[in-house]
């Protein structure tokens, strides 16, 4: 063999894989709760579509389809080193601003469940710009608060203040919608990039202690609406709307406890086929766990929430890029406090805020957007050591 054709060969054999440097266990544990959204979300609406004359696989078809585009979308933002992508951070930020100023103008916007979150497009689909709009505020706070122009390694007073500015503009972009659930998750997204920044302690105790102002503020002026306001009276007192948020918050603690230890049974949940929780193939997904999987199968899925958490810790911990390092940062944050927001929601333990379940729960924005942010974390996993 020639030297030019040992060349060659090398070449071959040394050109890297499409899915090389990536975590397998956090790839396995992802994997597996598209796996289990899946079939919660065909258990959660084939019966009733059935017995009413509908495709019972409606549902499930789109939710496949969201998976395969969020896929793509995955290993798309894995191509690009997550370093170059920092390139392009102002742009992104921009195309997120444009698109949550989009869904407030009339004719554009559509309303779905008391916000006016989502553009509508071709063949019934519909996308939600906050969603994403949570990828373009980590970006761009990371982008911020990573770059030293000083001689300290902790980001200052000037950082921190261009880092809130970049997520100030989205978030009251959001409330003007209303969307106050993702506008929760942000917030503490936000909070949590800061603190690990190295940023002094008084701005992450001054931030948590407006957010407490602001959201009694935001109540005693009607920026939150009546049926936003009945969500939180429900949380305390479930009787309070008997008919409304009281009776879904009920419904939801009866069809979870029924479960048991083992469950009903995938596809004989009595309650989830007789669909007594509305929004139960979104919102409330983790009803239709708690029922036919039971305590078991609910363990399970927060067993691999917790090793998708731990996985995407230890890329952070490992990162020697101060801007990989708060990309990770902000999407450990908004996976673990989405997951914890819904799941006690679900529960009657936090107030209902319409989050979905990361990964888990029907929605093509949220699909589209938590790949991504599972994406970064594998980019940042591949290139940790470059």
């Amino acid at each position: 063999m020639s030297l030019s054709s040992q060349r060659i060969n090398y070449r071959k054999n040394s050109r890297p894989s499409a899915f090389a440097g990536f975590d397998p266990i956090l790839t396995i544990a992802v994997a597996l709760l598209l796996l289990m959204g899946t079939l919660l979300v065909y258990a959660a609406t084939r019966n009733w579509y059935a017995a009413n004359g509908l495709d019972p696989e409606y549902y499930l078809k789109r939710h496949i389809l969201n998976i395969l585009i969020g896929s793509l979308l995955a290993w798309g933002t894995t191509v690009i080193d997550y370093r170059l992508i920092r390139a392009y951070t102002p742009l992104l930020w921009i195309i997120g601003v444009i698109g949550l100023t989009a869904v407030l103008i009339p004719g554009i916007g559509a309303e779905v469940n008391g916000a006016k979150a989502w553009i509508g497009l071709p063949f019934g689909f519909q996308l939600q710009p906050a969603e994403l709009a949570k990828i373009s505020i980590i970006v761009g706070m990371s982008m911020i608060l990573s770059e030293r122009t000083h001689d300290t390694d902790a980001a200052q007073h000037r950082d921190v203040l261009q880092a809130l500015i970049v997520a100030a503009i989205p978030v009251l972009l959001i409330a003007a919608q209303p969307d106050m659930g993702t506008i929760f998750i942000i917030g503490l997204a936000v909070v949590t990039i800061i603190a690990v920044s190295g940023a002094p302690m008084r701005w992450v105790v001054g931030l948590i202690l407006v957010a407490i102002i602001g959201s009694f503020a935001a109540v005693q002026v009607g920026v939150i609406n009546d049926y936003q306001v009945k969500r939180l009276q429900a949380f305390v007192d479930p009787n309070v709307d008997s008919q409304g948020s009281g009776y879904q918050l009920r419904q939801a603690r009866i069809t979870v406890g029924s479960g048991g230890l083992i469950g009903t049974g995938l596809f004989d949940g009595p309650q989830t086929n007789g669909r007594f929780v509305p929004e139960q193939q979104t919102d409330f997904i983790f009803t239709v766990a708690g029922e036919e999987l039971g305590f078991l199968g609910c363990g399970f899925i927060l067993i691999l929430y917790l090793t998708v958490l731990m996985r995407a810790f230890g890329i952070a911990r490992r990162s020697n890029d101060p801007y990989g390092r708060l990309v990770c940062t902000g999407v450990i944050a908004w996976f673990a406090f989405q997951a914890f927001e819904n799941i006690g929601m679900t529960l009657g333990m936090m107030p209902m805020t319409g989050v979905p379940l990361p990964f888990v729960s029907y929605g093509g924005s949220s699909m589209f957007a938590t790949m991504i942010g599972f994406g970064l974390l594998q980019n940042v996993h591949a290139r940790h050591r470059g």
